[in-house]
């Protein structure tokens, strides 16, 4: 996938969380071994979210491999560990995945699917 669609996917993704009420707090970090697409907040609730932005559902999925989970979750421990003032709120690890809409119309906007607490 290229980067601008990458890009374009997390805008998305982006969009759709705050229209839920989140803030988003940073994009594309690279702390630690991976990266975090997006960190977002929203009252006591801390989210680290890892975009996909694929044609079919089930390649985002086979893309959140325990080796990727584990690099999430050294980002995120690294991201804290830098802000403090974070460290006690309820943290969690969330999937957007992003499917184009193939066929139709470029106004219309992409699929997202989000997938609450991918890590534990």
């Amino acid at each position: 996938m290229s980067t601008a669609k990458g890009r374009s996917g997390e805008a998305h993704a982006a969009a759709f969380l705050q229209r839920r009420g989140f803030t988003i707090l940073e994009h594309n970090v690279r702390l630690g071994r991976g990266e975090l697409d997006l960190i977002a907040r929203r009252d006591d609730l801390l989210l680290f979210v890892e975009v996909k932005f694929h044609r079919q559902r089930e390649s985002s999925l086979l893309a959140v491999h325990p080796e990727k989970c584990a690099r999430l979750r050294s980002a995120a421990e690294a991201w804290l560990a830098h802000h403090p003032e974070y460290a006690n709120l309820q943290c969690r690890f969330d999937l957007m995945i992003v499917t184009p809409r193939v066929g139709l119309p470029a106004w219309i906007p992409p699929g997202i699917e989000q997938m609450e607490d991918i890590i534990r």
